[in-house]
């Protein structure tokens, strides 16, 4: 890459040279993000991952930038109009946008009004009209009478059509309607009239007559009135005034008050309504999107971290249940790895409500399998089993935990949970999704497309290809960040890990399964396909257990391991006891351990992770139970104060389980009695928050909640338990964002 690109993203992020440098080159070389913000901080500057994929990000625009000039220069060139000035303007631009509009007048065109003008050989008078000369324009366009050409009117016409394209094609016609675009464009929507009564319409009601500042308009509502627009129930414009737009561009192009200049002046407007305005439109539609896009897969990504990275309940033995009615709750039984041990299936709800049998089930289950927690799931009848199970006198200690179940039926269904339980029908797997879940939610989740886990805002809105990318990152920083048990892991699992593919992880599996546990990270280098390149990305992530060398078990690099015997070797001690006794690692000189490839940063890192080698960074999980008196949304009552779980966090807000189908919406003003710009400021995933309920309506399944310390009695709302027909009530601002949560998820 070019040295000045590299300058420019170095100006854009606020970084060194040297950074962006180190970056590049290390990406060359194949090493992943989470391979140099965690093992060459040194070369990065103590960068962080997301820093860090923004400048991966930056540098991939800049080699497409580079691509697109190679293309445009070709182009340009075999035309034949390629001067020295515009391969200047060319390979000096940073802007894919500033690059379009140079090759626009020299790019390849469809058939135009303009190009039929030009050949009928006006474009002489198009020059002269142009230069907005002291001249008879009658007289003029008399000359360029034709075969083609019939009479002065047709001549003026055609002239002014080639104008129009010269005006749409100009850089400083586009800049300047960009700029009052820019500044004041307006996203309006109106309903399809002929569909304006169609049920399905009235999830846009909203839009039907609506209109705002662009630069206004929150991410959720552009992709809200999109859908609207692409399912034929709205139709979307974004505006500026004509007004602004014609004098802007006659203070560019009228430099006197003649014939001619009333010529171009009919030009403008006509270049304005049939080319630029159309043109800078979708230019700011695409921009509004890409825009929104980016804040919904924000939203979305962080979402997934939070979810991703959620307390495990580690090595314990699990009994999970996927509860139904007529089909019954399945019910499996887990070892502590994970591993499928039983499977059965309980009748406690109706219509069959064998109670007492399902009671007698599970007890002999959790004493002949010596289980130590109960998994839940939390879709249809889970609290009524969660009820069942807390009901049971074990003799012993058992938790029960009610575990998100969003996304199981995706993983029973998938080739992932065939393969992994050939003999096993989808709701046998899907039991065991929900039971792995609470062991450990990141190994199960990577298996499930993030789509599907319902976390989300507008995700099938957004564009497909970056909102995979994004989530990839996410996923693979999660696992990276957590580290794997290569003994245990998945193939699935394994993937995520850094510099290790598809293919990889599959040679991993099969070397384990064949040869035994892996014994030492050396022995990574022995499977099939495991490069030096490949060990260096992967083995600082992978863990080793039990390994004779202890820092097998830890985050320590394998390429550092000489260090630690240098500490332990200074100390007169061994490994283990460096580790395990504090006081050594005290006596220790730091600065002595510094050299050309060992930094600060690296030696801080390896005394942390010496503390507590292999420790997992996330919190412990705890037990939680919901308010026994409700069980749906009929026992909802306002000014109900109920313990909750924070589901999903968007850009308006936050959803709570509070124990019944309908999750609550506590829209962002009421998550604090202090102003929150962002709902992530406040919660988190998976927190568990207290909430007041402020308004119930049980016919339009809408709850509303909120977490301030006190509330108002006019912020309170009267329950409804049925539709008020006497008179249409009037929609709150709060119900109108809890109907995102299910007219646009």
């Amino acid at each position: 890459m070019e040295q000045r690109y590299i300058q420019k993203i170095a100006e854009k992020l606020s970084l060194q040279v040297k950074q962006v440098t180190s970056i590049h080159t290390m990406q060359s070389e194949g090493a992943t993000i989470p391979f140099m913000a965690r093992y060459r901080k040194e070369a990065t500057g103590n960068l962080d991952e997301v820093v860090i994929g923004d400048v991966v990000e930056e540098i991939a625009y800049f080699v497409d930038l580079a691509k697109r000039k190679e293309t445009v220069l070709k182009t340009i060139e075999e035309s034949g109009k390629l001067t020295p000035e515009l391969t200047r303007r060319i390979e000096g631009c940073f802007s894919a946008t500033e690059l379009e509009d140079i090759y626009l007048p020299f790019k390849p065109k469809r058939k135009t009004r303009a190009t039929q003008a030009i050949e009928k050989g006006l474009e002489p008078l198009a020059k002269i009209l142009f230069e907005q000369s002291p001249v008879n324009i009658e007289e003029a366009a008399g000359g360029y009478l034709n075969d083609d050409v019939k009479d002065a009117r047709e001549a003026l016409q055609g002239a002014r059509d080639i104008i129009a394209e010269w005006i749409s094609e100009a850089e400083p016609a586009r800049a300047s309607i960009r700029q009052l675009f820019e500044q004041g464009a307006q996203l309006s929507a109106r309903v399809v009239a002929a569909k304006k009564e169609e049920e399905e319409a009235q999830k846009f009601r909203d839009y039907f007559a609506f209109n705002e500042l662009l630069s206004k308009s929150p991410s959720h509502r552009i992709l809200a009135i999109r859908r609207g627009e692409k399912e034929g129930y709205l139709m979307m414009d974004i505006t500026i005034s004509k007004d602004a737009a014609l004098d802007a561009l006659n203070q560019l192009f009228i430099k006197a008050s003649n014939e001619a200049a009333g010529e171009v002046r009919k030009a403008i407007e006509d270049a304005y309504n049939r080319l630029l305005k159309s043109s800078i439109e979708n230019e700011f539609r695409l921009i509004s999107k890409n825009k929104a896009d980016e804040e919904a897969i924000t939203v979305f990504t962080e979402n997934l971290r939070q979810l991703l990275l959620a307390s495990p309940l580690g090595t314990k033995r699990v009994l999970a249940l996927d509860p139904g009615y007529r089909t019954g709750c399945k019910v499996v039984c887990l070892d502590a790895q994970g591993g499928f041990l039983y499977n059965t299936t309980i009748y406690p709800h109706p219509p069959q409500n064998n109670w007492q049998e399902s009671l007698a089930t599970i007890k002999a289950l959790v004493l002949k399998y010596d289980i130590d927690a109960i998994a839940v799931g939390n879709g249809t009848a889970g609290r009524e089993t969660e009820s069942l199970v807390r009901s049971i006198d074990f003799e012993k200690p058992v938790s029960v935990f009610q575990v998100n179940e969003s996304g199981a039926s995706i993983y029973s269904a998938s080739d992932v949970a065939r393969e992994e339980f050939p003999d096993q029908d989808i709701t046998v797997r899907g039991a065991v999704s929900i039971g792995r879940r609470l062991l450990d939610p990141l190994s199960e989740l990577v298996k499930i497309d993030p789509k599907s886990i319902g976390v989300g805002q507008y995700q099938h809105d957004v564009n497909a290809v970056k909102l995979k990318q994004a989530l990839d990152r996410v996923v693979e920083s999660a696992v990276n960040y957590v580290g794997v048990d290569v003994n245990t892991a998945s193939k699935h699992l394994l993937q995520y890990v850094s510099g290790i593919s598809s293919t990889l992880a599959g040679n991993i599996v099969m070397y384990r399964n064949e040869y035994g546990p892996f014994k030492s990270r050396y022995d990574l280098k022995k499977v099939p396909l495991m490069g030096p390149k490949s060990f260096e990305q992967c083995a600082g992530f992978l863990r080793i257990p039990g390994a004779k060398n202890p820092l097998d078990a830890s985050s320590v690099h394998p390429e550092r391991y000489n260090v630690v015997e240098q500490m332990a070797k200074d100390m007169q001690a061994s490994l283990e006891e460096l580790i395990s006794v504090s006081e050594l690692r005290k006596g220790l000189n730091k600065r002595a351990y510094i050299n050309e490839t060992v930094g600060e940063f690296t030696i801080e890192d390896i005394l942390k992770e010496l503390e507590k080698p292999g420790r997992d960074p996330r919190g412990s999980i705890e037990e939680f139970r919901f308010d026994e008196t409700i069980k749906s949304i009929s026992d909802v009552r306002v000014g109900m104060q109920v313990p909750g779980i924070v589901t999903n966090i968007t850009a308006f807000g936050a959803f709570v389980d509070i124990g019944v189908k309908q999750d609550g919406l506590v829209h962002v003003s009421q998550l604090s009695n202090k102003f929150v710009s962002d709902p992530n400021q406040v919660v988190k995933l998976n927190q568990k928050v207290q909430v007041t309920v402020t308004e119930v309506d049980v016919a339009r399944k809408r709850i509303g909640l909120t977490m301030k310390t006190s509330v108002a009695p006019s912020e309170q709302k009267p329950t409804r338990s049925a539709p008020i027909k006497k008179a249409e009530p009037e929609v709150s601002f709060q119900d109108k964002l809890a109907q995102l949560k299910s007219k646009f998820k």
